[in-house]
């Protein structure tokens, strides 16, 4: 019998360290493609919008007020090339948004940021996780990692924070950090990251049986 295709949508604080390694290490361990920067080389073919108006959109929209002065929720709706909106931020987002959806239909996957959990509500075969760690654990982590000081790491972990929280609410109108928003919270300083592995590993195995 076929296992039933999933989603792993990975929400993480900066610093917090699960991201990127527990994405990797799920993906590896299934046999499964791990989505974060290449899924905006999807959403560029699919779209015909070039790769680089997404991978700048990224950049510069943190550097802007955009995400703090309005709401533009995702519902699903694509705006068409005719539009002056076509390559608007909303709709960038859209498109991504567009090829989560769809690559559900034909593949098991794990998707790191881009509110993959809102944008995958709907689905029942979706395991929704958030990432966090005390912040002082996180402070420290990226100073180390970075190799600077803890001003400098300070300062990247708010700066970092505060574009994912306003990218978040911008899309999903959701607040990023609420635990009613995902399936399973996990302090990755409490457990480390090998037991967040394994931890969610064993949820899929409850939640959609097949490979544990």
């Amino acid at each position: 019998m076929e296992e039933k295709r999933f989603a792993i949508a990975i929400t993480r604080t900066c610093g917090s360290g699960g991201g990127s390694y527990i994405g990797k290490k799920l993906a590896e361990h299934y046999g499964i493609d791990l989505y974060d920067r290449k899924l905006l080389r999807l959403a560029s073919d699919d779209s015909g919008i070039n790769e680089t108006i997404f991978a700048n959109a990224d950049e510069n929209t943190k550097k802007t007020l955009l995400y703090r002065v309005s709401q533009r929720i995702y519902n699903g709706e694509i705006i068409p090339p005719e539009s002056g909106n076509f390559v608007s931020d909303q709709n960038l987002f859209h498109y991504q948004a567009k090829i989560l959806r769809e690559l559900l239909e034909h593949e098991s996957y794990i998707c790191v940021g881009r509110a993959a959990d809102f944008v995958l509500r709907d689905k029942d075969n979706v395991l929704s996780v958030y990432l966090d760690a005390p912040y002082e654990f996180r402070v420290k982590r990226e100073m180390e990692r970075q190799g600077i000081q803890r001003a400098e790491a300070e300062k990247y972990i708010n700066r970092l924070d505060k574009y994912r929280n306003s990218y978040y609410v911008y899309h999903t109108g959701r607040r990023w950090k609420n635990p009613e928003n995902y399936d399973l919270c996990l302090d990755t300083s409490r457990l480390g990251l090998d037991a967040c592995v394994t931890l969610i590993e064993t949820y899929i195995q409850l939640k959609f049986g097949g490979k544990s």
